[in-house]
């Protein structure tokens, strides 16, 4: 009975062991069949804590339209977070909202439309640039945008410069600032109407005088919207290339001339990819003065990404130059083939008729003496 006992408990031991080293064997075939593939999830755009500023853990996200989010996903935005922020327990709430993009173009754009009227620019103070209002502050930082309510003074500037220098850094192409905004003149500007937009939702939404539709941005065109004291608007556009700007030039004067009277002092103007146009209160001279002073800027940079028009251009003429000298080398190939083909095979044939493999040259002359010549065979030469 116990010998039994023994026997089942060293069989059920044994059959435990087999089963243990089936499974890791099992688990070992499927680590390496499979892949692992570990990601590292970014960093928080909002820091937990930022010296005695501490993010609350029940902040409420805030509420968002479908206007909103179109605009924020024409200029690129990949992520955004919410937070709050207190100094203590009965300290003052800072609501942050952050938010990164693609690049500082769209970041810019985002910025543009989130600056309320009334705001006062400061330039290059929390970041890249910066405003503030009566309800807090509003900065972009490279290829994020920030924005803060709930008060102002110098201890929540604290707050948001460490915010700043926690943001996400972006270097490159990607990191510069659009130039079409500097090519706005300054005088009898109003600085808080400057929008800049990267689509027919955002242009449309911060004072355009077009139809978004028909300015081509799902060709990469870019507008700015400016407003001059007692005078009227002016709208720049800019495209990769020359000829996309002419076809949207045409689109615009065959939108404007139906309107007759009613967008005020019209004066279009293309140079090169930029298209200028007034509209509103201007006398005629001022107007075309105004549009006559605005000239592109050529850049001459190393990194900068080329438009995707000449990407394609560049694309083609490689691959049509390839195709060429491809043929060309079949070509060669195939006659010094085709002439070792034939020639060998007209020696060989020589060679099985006992004939010595080159043959001396033959040549067609016309005789005009009138005599009659023998007929030679090779071989066979007269006077022979």
């Amino acid at each position: 009975m116990v010998d039994s006992v023994l026997r089942s408990s060293v069989r059920a031991a044994r059959m435990f062991g087999v089963a243990v080293v089936l499974g890791a064997a099992a688990v070992g075939m499927n680590a390496q069949d499979g892949k692992t593939t570990l990601v590292e999830p970014p960093a928080p755009l909002l820091p937990q804590q930022v010296g005695e500023w501490v993010r609350q853990a029940d902040a409420p996200a805030p509420a968002s339209d479908a206007k909103t989010d179109t605009i924020l996903n024409e200029d690129g935005l990949k992520r955004e977070e919410h937070g709050v922020y207190r100094v203590g327990a009965a300290g003052p709430q800072i609501a942050v909202t952050a938010r990164q993009f693609v690049d500082a173009t769209g970041a810019h754009a985002a910025y543009s439309y989130y600056e309320r009227p009334g705001s006062t620019y400061r330039g290059t103070g929390l970041g890249s640039e910066t405003s503030a209002s009566s309800e807090g502050y509003l900065f972009r930082s490279g290829a994020s945008v920030v924005e803060a309510s709930g008060g102002r003074g110098p201890k929540i500037e604290g707050l948001l410069e460490g915010i700043e220098t926690r943001l996400p850094k972006i270097g490159g192409p990607k990191g510069l600032a659009p130039v079409l905004p500097t090519y706005v003149p300054a005088k009898g500007l109003e600085r808080d109407s400057v929008k800049y937009a990267l689509g027919p939702v955002s242009y449309e939404a911060t004072g355009g005088v077009l139809p978004g539709a028909i300015l081509g941005f799902d060709k990469a065109g870019e507008a700015v919207t400016a407003k001059y004291a007692g005078k009227g608007t002016l709208t720049l556009l800019t495209y990769p290339t020359p000829q996309i700007a002419g076809d949207r030039l045409r689109a615009i004067e065959g939108e404007i001339h139906p309107r007759g009277q009613g967008m005020g002092t019209v004066v279009l103007r293309r140079e090169g990819a930029l298209v200028l146009m007034t509209s509103g209160r201007w006398t005629e001279s001022e107007a075309k003065s105004l549009v006559a002073g605005i000239h592109p800027r050529s850049e001459v940079t190393w990194n900068k990404q080329m438009p995707p028009e000449f990407h394609a251009e560049i694309g083609k003429t490689y691959s049509l130059l390839s195709s060429i000298m491809i043929f060309c080398g079949f070509g060669v190939l195939a006659a010094v083939i085709l002439g070792l083909f034939l020639g060998g095979g007209r020696a060989g044939w020589r060679v099985l008729h006992g004939k010595p493999a080159a043959s001396e040259p033959e040549f067609l002359r016309i005789d005009l003496s009138g005599s009659v010549a023998p007929v030679s065979t090779e071989g066979n030469h007269p006077g022979a």
